[in-house]
């Protein structure tokens, strides 16, 4: 009965994320069976690193991009607690366009 979850070859990561999201909410209900809960999970740890691997492809990207551009533009982290720290250090004269 246990599967071996397949590679999401092929998959965008969209629609691997939306796929997470499923897992989750079928996990939530109640009336999973614990063999049936453990397939889903299975799947939902090779999505999550699936989507992980991408995000990282794309930060590495967008790290070249930057990093060629003329402008010198700086990297810094993205969002949450982070962001607060990102804009003490470099908040003087960055051309991020405020005023």
């Amino acid at each position: 009965m246990g599967t071996k979850p397949k590679s999401p070859k092929g998959l965008t990561f969209e629609k691997a994320l939306q796929r997470l999201e499923e897992i989750v909410s079928e996990l939530e209900d109640p009336q999973k069976g614990l063999e049936q809960a453990l397939v889903l999970f299975e799947e939902g740890v090779v999505l999550s690193r699936f989507c992980r691997g991408k995000i990282e492809e794309i930060q590495k990207r967008v790290e070249v991009v930057l990093k060629e551009t003329p402008q010198g533009f700086v990297t810094g982290p993205f969002g949450g607690e982070d962001d607060a720290e990102g804009e003490e250090e470099g908040g003087e004269g960055d051309g991020d366009g405020k005023a």
